[in-house]
């Protein structure tokens, strides 16, 4: 497992986002708030994160659902996976959704979303008028009968 390191600023009291286990993919983020946020029903809101980061070029970080919150209480993110590109250097913000018929309340320091950094290349389009065929050809959604 090849690892990089990149600089991070945390102007929150929260510890840095970490791996919770040897083989975890993903980073838990938490919320920098001082006052709890209660979400209702289908609302969204912006959950400031305190963290501002200098990727390297050619990765970026993928800001992802916590499949626990998602599956318990139904909060999810509304841009999912969300992007922060190697040139942004903003707070990073988890834009949260809930999408349970209960309301559901974000306390301080509460892990809300994961982050994957990823390596990503850039592509050359090359026009061309025939590509080449494949057996599954133009099929697409549910084009195999499989439910």
């Amino acid at each position: 497992m090849e690892k990089i390191t990149v600089k991070i600023i945390n102007d929150s009291p929260n510890p840095l986002p970490a791996y919770e286990t040897h083989s975890a993919a993903g980073m838990d983020v938490r919320a920098n708030i001082t006052e709890p946020i209660t979400l209702g029903p289908l609302e969204r809101r912006l959950i400031p994160t305190g963290l501002r980061m200098q990727l390297p070029q050619g990765y970026e970080c993928q800001i992802r659902p916590r499949s626990g919150l998602a599956l318990k209480h139904g909060i999810s993110l509304v841009n999912t996976p969300g992007t922060v590109d190697a040139d942004y250097r903003g707070e990073i913000g988890i834009i949260a959704i809930n999408l349970s018929s209960e309301p559901y309340t974000i306390t301080p320091g509460e892990r809300i979303a994961q982050m994957v950094i990823k390596e990503y290349v850039h592509v050359s389009w090359e026009s061309v008028s025939h590509i080449d065929e494949t057996v599954r050809g133009d099929g697409a959604f549910g084009h195999t009968g499989v439910d």
